[in-house]
């Protein structure tokens, strides 16, 4: 029999160290992916009980709500004409059982400890209830209608406004970076602080400009009023309304996104393996798609998910400008009208598409670049 250590058991011991790739990489990735959900979820449950602690101010707002329901019962009561001849005792006793009523129905009356963490069990199953101050346009006060009728415009407009600026800001960030130090370069960075300023501000002069003063573009909506009943006629009319939007949007972004992958392509333009295919001969369109564009796919994905993420919860004040009536505007009403469930609401989306975002980057980091493992553990050579 071999002695421990000798030659012959080297073999042995390499069979038994050895184990199955794909057992190894599949235990690997479902070990990283259950750590990665159970973290993602705390996240998002300490997220969203901080928003319903600042979305109802401690409990302030609920003491304002009090206030509306014990205003609203006391002149519907006081103003009916049946109840003018009842003594000021039983009115009185009326309008307090009223009042108490409706606490109780809201739950009002438990402490705001106790209703924080039902709200928080609510938020997280997806039972957003009902609107205090809100509607649809159907009339329905359900949370869940009145989000799901605001998200389609918001994604139409801010997916397409960044689909726009993705390929564009690519398109400059790849010429530039071959461009380096020309004129055309040197004019981009010197236009990058405008892009300090939100969209919304561009949207006021470009307003201001196209529809105010040359009268070839709408104020704002989302298409004209009433709305064109032919398919083409309504596709044309949004597309009409989107121009200003789409304009404000890429132009408070553009030249920022360009500088930023423009200097990404630069950094990764003076690695040796670049140096060693333009040695090689290598054409200039494969040494760009596959030595430094490639490699920088990782920062572009995460740039782009930001603005991706900005998407689904809209920008208040943007859309508030443009009249669009999508999630940013309807968050922007709600807090004016201090509605709590429909800024929850809108927060609990927004998390959790936060989260998946979060969460499917890893895989796509690990698809997109070879160099990155899921599970970070490094390859060894």
């Amino acid at each position: 029999m071999a002695e421990i250590g000798s030659p012959l058991s080297a073999p042995v011991e390499q069979a038994v160290k050895k184990t199955n790739p794909t057992l190894d990489t599949l235990l690997r990735v479902s070990k990283y992916t259950g750590v990665r959900i159970i973290t993602l979820a705390i996240s998002v449950v300490i997220g969203l009980y901080l928003t319903i602690l600042i979305a109802n101010m401690g409990g302030y707002v609920d003491t304002i709500r009090i206030a509306q329901i014990r205003e609203d019962v006391n002149a519907r009561i006081s103003g009916n004409p049946s109840n003018r001849g009842l003594a000021i005792e039983v009115r009185t006793k009326l309008i307090n059982d009223e009042i108490n009523a409706q606490i109780h129905r809201l739950g009002m009356d438990q402490p705001f400890l106790i209703r924080s963490f039902s709200a928080l069990t609510d938020a997280i199953t997806l039972n957003l209830g009902r609107a205090l101050n809100m509607a649809s346009n159907s009339g329905a006060n359900q949370v869940r209608l009145i989000i799901l009728e605001r998200l389609p415009p918001t994604l139409v407009l801010f997916g397409a406004a960044d689909i726009i600026l993705f390929f564009i800001a690519l398109f400059f960030a790849l010429i530039l970076s071959r461009h380096y130090g020309s004129i055309l370069d040197k004019i981009s960075v010197m236009l990058t602080p405008l892009s300090s300023a939100p969209g919304w501000f561009y949207g006021i002069f470009l307003i201001l400009i196209f529809a105010a003063v040359l009268r070839i573009l709408p104020f704002g909506g989302m298409v004209d009023s009433p709305p064109p009943p032919a398919t083409m006629d309504y596709l044309l009319s949004l597309l009409k309304h989107m121009v200003l939007p789409l304009a404000a949007y890429t132009l408070s972004l553009l030249f920022l996104q360009v500088f930023s992958w423009r200097t990404f392509f630069l950094i990764y333009s003076s690695e040796d393996y670049v140096d060693m295919a333009k040695a090689k001969g290598l054409p200039d369109n494969d040494i760009r798609n596959k030595y430094i564009l490639r490699p920088t796919l990782p920062t572009i994905i995460t740039s782009f998910a930001l603005l991706v993420i900005n998407s689904w919860l809209g920008a208040p004040i943007f859309e508030t400008i443009f009249n669009w009536p999508g999630l940013g505007r309807a968050l922007y009403q709600a807090v004016g009208l201090f509605d709590t469930p429909v800024i929850i609401g809108e927060t609990v989306i927004f998390s959790y598409m936060l989260a998946i975002t979060v969460f499917l980057l890893d895989f796509i980091y690990a698809l997109v670049d070879p160099r990155v493992k899921v599970g970070g553990e490094e390859r060894r050579v």
